[in-house]
Order: C-alpha cells, then structure tokens, then sequence
C-alpha cells in the first residue's frame, strides 16, 4: 500500500508506528479497566467496604478526569505534537495505576483513578492525529480498526489476566504489576518515533493553522453533534461491558471471577476482530468508488442495531444463551468501531481540527463511561437486577443509529477557514518555546 506523506510524527514505514499505536491504546485499557475485575473480587469489595451505588462512582471516577482532559490533550497535540506529550502522560497514568495497589483509604484509591484518567486523555487525541496525517482515505478504514484493536484486546487480555492474579495473589500484585509492566513501552516508542515537537516558526504555522478551523465552527457542525451522540451511545455499552461486565457474570449469573474474565475476552476479541474486517470492507468498497460516507454510514448503522441483540441476553433462560447474545451483542458493535471513528473524526473533520474536534469528541465518550458506571451502578440498586442496565443499552444504541442517519452529512462537515495574513512575520518574531528547552531528538 502506498501512504501519504507524513507530516506529523512521520516513520519510514507508518504501518510499524500504527501497531505501537495500537499497543499504547491496549495498555491504557488493561489499566482503566483493572478495576472491573478488582470490584468483582469480594476482598476488595469488603476491604472498603463498598455498596453498589459506590462501586459505581468508584468506576466512573476514571472517567471524569479522563473527559474533563480531552479538549486541553487535543489543543496540546495539535500544535506540540504527538511524541512528548505522549510520553509524558504514559509515564504518569503507569506510575499511577502501580500506585493504586498501594493506597489504604477509598479517598486515595479515587484519587490515583482521577490521574489515571488525566493522563490518559492524550491517547485518542494524539493517535488520531498521527493518523490523519500518514493515511489515505482508503486506508483509514483499516488503519483505525488496526488501531482500535488495541482498546478492545485491552480489556479482552487485561481482564482474565487480573482476575488471574487477584485469585492466586493479591488485587494489590495486580494493579501494581499491571502498571509497571506497560512501562516497557517507552523503549520502543522513544526509538522509532521521530521528534516531532515543534520549533519557533513551526509553532506559529501550526498555531494559525489550527485556529483556521475554531471551536465555533466545530460546536455549529451538526456532524460533530452527531459523532458526539455516536460516540456517547457506542461508549455507554462497551464502558457498561468494561465495568460492569465481569460483576454480572459473577453476580447474576454464577460464574466464578476467573471464567467471567474468559467470556469478557471473547466478548472484546469479538468487537476487535470485526471492527478490523469492517474498516478494511469499508475501505475495499471505498478504492472502488463508493462513496465513503454512505459506505462508512452503513455499516455504523448496521453496528447499532446489531448491538440491540444484548437485550436477548438479559432475558435469556439459560447461561448458554446469556453468554451467547452477550458475546454477539459486542461482536456486532464492532461493525460500529472503525467506521464511525474514521467518519466523523478523519473523514469529515479538516486536518488542522483533528486533535481538537477528537478531544471534543472524546468528551462525549468520557461522559459515557461516567454515566454508564453510575447509572448502571443505580439501575441495579434500586431494581436488584442486570437487566434494567441492559434496557438502558438497547435505548442508547437506536439513537445511536438514529444520529447517523439524521446527523452525519457530507454537507454539515466543519469548513476551515482563511490563513493569518502575518504568518511569515510572525514565525519570524516569535519567541522560542518550550523547544529549545527539550531540544531536537
């Protein structure tokens, strides 16, 4: 496959720097959902001695932070790059998902979530931007379902193998080895991806550039509303599966901790595996002169409805048939992952807005996760069941399928406007930033 020429935090061969992406996404997902499986452990449970209604703001915590750090991580990335501000925030969410095997009180295991979440606020942003700027049109597909595989084999590895060292060890080994073990990381990422931070004239072009597409003119998108709802609905179940999931195998369905964190990984390889096939369809029928928002539309509206069969689930009589629809509900959805994450934060969004308009996006995902922990957390208290939270699900996910329909057209996509007039004077007259201090790498 030929790319584009990069532009960003370039690499001789793109498709090597899209996997280190990829495993970054995962690591970050194995340490924001290590507490799934923590709060299905009843030492846990009783060492804090927590009600339902607090495990579910304990789960929302990450989320938060998480949400509230988005727009700042994009405005970051677009104009500082990719590469140290991603190192930086790595460090700092790894450090502090060790930590959390450490703390003694609910007040400072809430805190090391909130940094948690903050750090992590980068990972999107700055992946999506590193994308838009090395793949084609009819490459992206593929490349964001590569990409997304990372999040969804995140909680597919991470859950069966916390639940693993919470029943042989300790919940304090798991969080402390799961941390630090994603340290490892840096190495590879340190070496192969090329400095990118900006130097005097640079940081101007890149200042008017992005301020060519403002945050006005993205809030009057009627597409970026629509991937805000797509991605609120798309989030509130597969958070709900992160969160929640492995309690209610546990919980409602008698599973032991550890074959829960087994049907939670074929639940999430499930969405990985297809979310990959449909960006790369997606992409075929793309090369071959298909429009590529009709295309992309169709498969995220198919995603959605797919998703709805989690309702069976609730309902059904047996385990095998629970474990069934649970596992295919997830697995559809991910006819959603790639092509709606391609659509309305690549596809339709101008490149200089890329990171801005996915941490804005990003903002709705993050109150899905919140929301999602808590409201599910709520819905099971006051009806001493899993299936109220699954009928909040299946309503999400037909709006979901309703604003892409309605919302995502080609002719309500953010337009960028005109180039500063004095952009050459002033590259010429700015003041060195934190460049110099960093230096080239």
């Amino acid at each position: 496959m030929e790319t584009s020429k990069a532009k960003g935090a370039g690499a001789v061969n793109p498709w090597g720097i899209l996997l280190l992406l990829a495993l970054g996404l995962l690591i970050s997902f194995v340490d924001r959902t290590s507490l799934s499986s923590a709060l299905a452990d009843k030492s846990f449970v009783a060492e804090f001695a927590l009600t339902s209604v607090e495990r579910g703001w304990l789960n929302s915590s990450f989320f938060w932070s998480y949400g509230l750090c988005q727009l700042g991580m994009g405005w970051v990335v677009d104009r500082y790059g990719v590469k140290w501000p991603y190192t930086v925030c790595f460090t700092l969410w790894c450090l502090a998902s060790a930590a959390t095997g450490m703390v003694t009180t609910l007040g400072a295991l809430i805190l090391m979530r909130l940094l948690v979440g903050a750090a992590e606020a980068v990972v999107i942003p700055a992946s999506y931007r590193w994308m838009g700027n090395n793949f084609r049109e009819s490459q992206k597909g593929l490349a964001v379902g590569i990409f997304a595989m990372g999040g969804k084999f995140g909680p597919a590895i991470g859950a069966p193998i916390a639940a693993w060292i919470i029943v042989h060890h300790s919940w304090q080994l798991m969080f402390v080895a799961t941390g630090l073990v994603g340290l490892l990381w840096l190495g590879p990422w340190l070496l192969m991806v090329k400095n990118d931070f900006p130097s005097k004239a640079e940081l101007v072009t890149r200042r008017h550039t992005a301020a060519s597409v403002t945050f006005g003119s993205l809030l009057a998108s009627p597409v970026v509303w629509g991937g805000m709802i797509n991605n609120f609905c798309y989030g509130y179940f597969t958070f709900y599966c992160m969160t929640w999931m492995p309690a209610y195998l546990v919980e409602q369905r008698g599973l032991s901790l550890e074959k829960s964190g087994l049907y939670t990984f074929f639940s999430f390889a499930g969405i990985a595996i297809v979310a990959t096939i449909a960006g790369w369809a997606a992409d075929r029928l793309i090369a071959r002169g298909r429009d590529a928002v009709r295309v992309r539309k169709s498969f995220v509206v198919a995603g959605f409805i797919g998703g709805t069969t989690v309702l069976l689930g609730a309902y059904a009589s047996t385990l095998q048939m629970a474990l069934f629809w649970n596992v295919l509900s997830l697995s559809l959805l991910g006819l959603v992952t790639a092509n709606n994450t391609t659509l309305c934060k690549l596809t339709l969004i101008p490149k200089p807005a890329i990171g801005l308009n996915t941490g804005l996006q990003q903002v709705a995902t993050s109150l899905a996760g919140g929301i999602s922990a808590s409201l599910s957390g709520w819905l099971l208290h006051v009806s001493g069941s899993y299936t109220a939270p699954m009928l909040a699900i299946f309503v999400f996910l037909l709006i979901g399928a309703g604003s892409s329909v309605i919302l995502l057209q080609r002719k309500w996509a953010p337009r960028v406007g005109e180039p500063a007039a004095q952009l050459a004077q002033e590259s010429q007259d700015a003041p060195a930033p934190l460049h110099d201090a960093l230096g080239k790498v």
